[in-house]
């Protein structure tokens, strides 16, 4: 029995801890289009001779390229796909379908290993992307033993599962909090962690505050016996940002019991090992653990259309901040100044401090997190401590996260460090199937103007006031069970004018060949005359072989922003585009090849007669963004329904049987730009009151806004304006600096 073992380097320090501990593979990312662009990663001379070095020990290295790409980076990403193609690392692994379809024509000698961002948590979205090239998929972590075990039974690709380290709120690629706070978004590797910021209550009178969604930390150090036997290609540990101390003490704790199930050990040599490896974890200086949703129990029969459950929630405690760290209290007391400054704190007493121990200080108000080294101690008489600071003041938190001892010394890997000039400045070939149609025919599947995308069925009364060209309706499972119900109340609109929204967490449990699962329910509702969906996961696709006259709209979550992804998804056939959320206006224009609109090409219409896809662009002009997307119902644990954080921005949480969502109090609009965006040749506009119970008073006001082309008040724009936050990156011809 083989299973790789997995770690991370997101550092030179790193790497060699991941292999002086005794990892088959190690994952590392360089300076462009990784999803942990805050740490340190590697230079090219560095990832170059890390290279030589692990090919000689017959290790295994994958490098992450694992964000989503926008067209101006088109020729950057060609660039470094052709160089890593050139260097020959064992695998990439990719969130961008634009990647993917850029190294199916261009570089075929990369091997492909599909992202957890890629939110893959089913057989059919694995073998979707099987069908174009990818060879290993990174489930995403909220999935289940058995669940696991059902996608293997389905699937030939290589599996891969994380099995220790930080955990997001969010399901995988699907949170946008961050992005919405100020462009850095978790899909760029731009992170800013809204999860584990303190949040208030803000319909209460007590004020109470937490860490609402801070989710503890995954162990399944004793669950590799069974992820061995379920057929588990490969264990994962997550820790790019994490020390070198941090992945060396991890890696050697799971590769004890991973050595011990390889050799065939019996059940008391590997409960031996288990025991050794925890206690090793004992001092990871991280959160407390979880198994999150491993051990869970899936009945898709049962509970498909059961009543409203709560889940009970485990790996939550809204009690501990974000950090991680031994606690170590909080700051009592501060005097001094300069290099002579210091902290009284009283840590545990079985704790002894010493000089070149890290520490982490959290301020009281979560405003700020500040690292540093101790210069020096200072016991005093009972359990209290002077330590030395730079940062700090009284009410602030501390937290012990290493100890001097713990500064193993490892065999570098990287043996020569030679200067590189890495990736060269080709010009990336436009991929002419993404943006063009048949010369003079303009897409009719759906008509020009105005979609209205409601949650509930009862929200189709109120619309139908103002009505919109069609409606968008949630496929929730509550909403399939209204729709397929024999005795219910006839709606206002007919079947036909109904475009159905899958959801973009698709699970085995959901998704299984065996169980039937939401491929019966599409079965009767096409039967029942719904034949328009919009799908959000490449395992969506599966579920609409062999009809007919089935009408497909590629749905914002598969983030389409540069003309690579938009000419992989049209390749699927569908009929329609929705715009991602978090794009914004000039990206659009150049994934499509447009001209600006303020320059003479309004029309956005190509010489020649030929017709650019805005004719099947869906613009969302009007939303309450989806900012978590939690597969947990969080009413057991969170029973309120909205929170503000420390900048009075406000807050819903939407909780349920098909899971929970944050949504902001501050909607994005763009429907005064409605009319600019008529004259760059789009027509379908997306109102989206999908956030909230629609109000007949608000959507009566919100359409009277539009036919006046008004900016609405209390809404920001997202980053359509704006666009991503963005590192600009040192020209690729000059060498990196170490």
């Amino acid at each position: 029995m083989k299973i790789e073992l997995l770690a991370p380097a997101g550092s030179p320090e790193a790497l060699d801890a991941a292999i002086g501990e005794g990892a088959d593979a190690v994952y590392l990312g360089l300076k462009d289009f990784n999803a942990r662009l805050r740490s340190a990663n590697f230079t090219y001379s560095q990832f170059e001779g890390a290279l030589r070095s692990l090919r000689k020990m017959k290790k295994k290295v994958y490098v992450t390229v694992n964000t989503v790409f926008e067209q101006r980076e088109a020729d950057r990403m060609y660039q470094f796909l052709k160089y890593l193609e050139q260097q020959g690392p064992d695998a990439i692994i990719v969130q961008d379908f634009g990647v993917i379809e850029m190294v199916k024509r261009e570089f075929p000698f990369l091997r492909l290993h599909a992202s957890t961002q890629m939110n893959i948590a089913s057989a059919r979205g694995a073998n979707a992307l099987s069908r174009h090239g990818v060879s290993r998929v990174v489930l995403a972590r909220e999935l289940s033993l058995e669940e696991l075990k059902d996608i293997k039974s389905e699937t030939n690709l290589e599996l891969e599962v994380f099995v220790h380290g930080a955990l997001c709120i969010s399901v995988s690629g699907l949170c946008l909090f961050s992005s919405f706070l100020g462009g850095k978004s978790a899909n760029r590797g731009m992170c800013t962690q809204a999860c584990r910021r303190l949040y208030h209550y803000a319909d209460r009178s007590d004020g109470k505050s937490g860490y609402y969604f801070s989710p503890n930390d995954l162990q399944l150090l004793d669950r590799i016996p069974d992820l061995a036997a379920a057929g588990i290609a490969a264990l994962k540990i997550e820790g790019r940002m994490k020390s070198a101390s941090y992945v060396g003490a991890v890696v050697s704790a799971y590769r004890l019991v991973a050595d011990a199930v390889i050799n065939g050990g019996d059940d008391e040599v590997i409960r031996r090992s288990i025991e050794q490896g925890q206690e090793i974890l004992r001092n990871d200086f991280a959160r407390a653990k979880t198994q999150y949703f491993f051990a869970k129990k899936i009945d898709a029969q049962t509970q498909r259309y059961g009543e409203e459950k709560r889940d009970n929630i485990d790996w939550l405690n809204p009690e501990q901040d974000g950090g991680t760290g031994i606690s170590l209290g909080t700051i009592q007391k501060v005097k001094g100044s300069g290099n002579e400054r210091r902290a009284f704190i009283t840590p545990p007493k079985e704790l002894r401090l010493s000089a070149h121990d890290s520490v982490r200080i959290h301020k009281n108000d979560d405003s700020a997190r500040f690292t540093q080294k101790l210069i020096f101690t200072e016991k005093t008489t009972g359990s209290g401590c002077w330590i030395s600071v730079t940062e700090g003041s009284t009410g602030d938190h501390v937290y012990l996260i290493q100890t001097k001892e713990m500064r193993k010394r490892y065999a570098p890997v990287i043996a020569n460090n030679a200067n590189s000039k890495g990736p060269g400045r080709e010009k990336a070939p436009f991929p002419l199937s993404a943006n063009k149609e048949k010369t003079g025919k303009k897409s009719e599947a759906f008509p020009e103007g105005f979609y209205a995308a409601v949650s509930r069925p009862e929200d189709l009364f109120i619309i139908q006031s103002s009505r919109p060209e069609r409606v968008m309706l949630s496929m929730s499972q509550k909403n399939i069970k209204a729709l397929l119900a024999d005795n219910r109340k006839p709606l206002p609109f007919k079947p036909a004018d109904i475009i159905l929204t899958l959801d973009p967490w698709f699970a085995q449990e959901a998704a299984g060949y065996e169980t039937g699962g939401i491929s019966a329910d599409i079965e009767q509702l096409v039967e029942k005359g719904y034949t328009q969906f919009i799908v959000n996961n490449p395992g969506h696709f599966s579920l609409f072989k062999g009809y007919e006259k089935i009408k497909l709209i590629a749905g914002p979550w598969l983030y389409m922003f540069n003309s690579w992804s938009l000419s992989f998804i049209t390749s699927f056939g569908v009929d329609g585009f929705v715009c991602p959320l978090e794009n914004n206006r000039q990206n659009l224009e150049r994934t499509l090849g447009l001209k600006s609109r303020n320059s003479e090409n309004k029309t956005g219409r190509k010489k020649g007669g030929t017709v650019s896809h805005q004719s099947k662009f869906f613009i969302t002009v009007f939303s309450w963004p989806p900012l978590f997307n939690i597969r947990a119902n969080l009413a057991s644990v969170l029973d309120f329904k909205t929170f503000t954080d420390n900048r009075d921005e406000n807050f819903s949480l939407v909780t349920g049987f098909d899971g929970s969502r944050v949504y902001p109090q501050k909607y994005f609009s763009i429907i005064d730009k409605i009319p600019f965006l008529k004259e760059a040749g789009f027509g379908r506009f997306i109102i989206d009151l999908s956030g909230s119970a629609v109000k007949k008073a608000d959507y009566r006001d919100l359409m009277n806004a539009i036919k006046e082309n008004a900016p609405l008040p209390n809404s920001g724009r997202f980053n359509w304006k704006d666009g991503f936050y963005r590192l600009e990156p040192k020209p690729y011809s000059e060498p990196c600096a170490d």
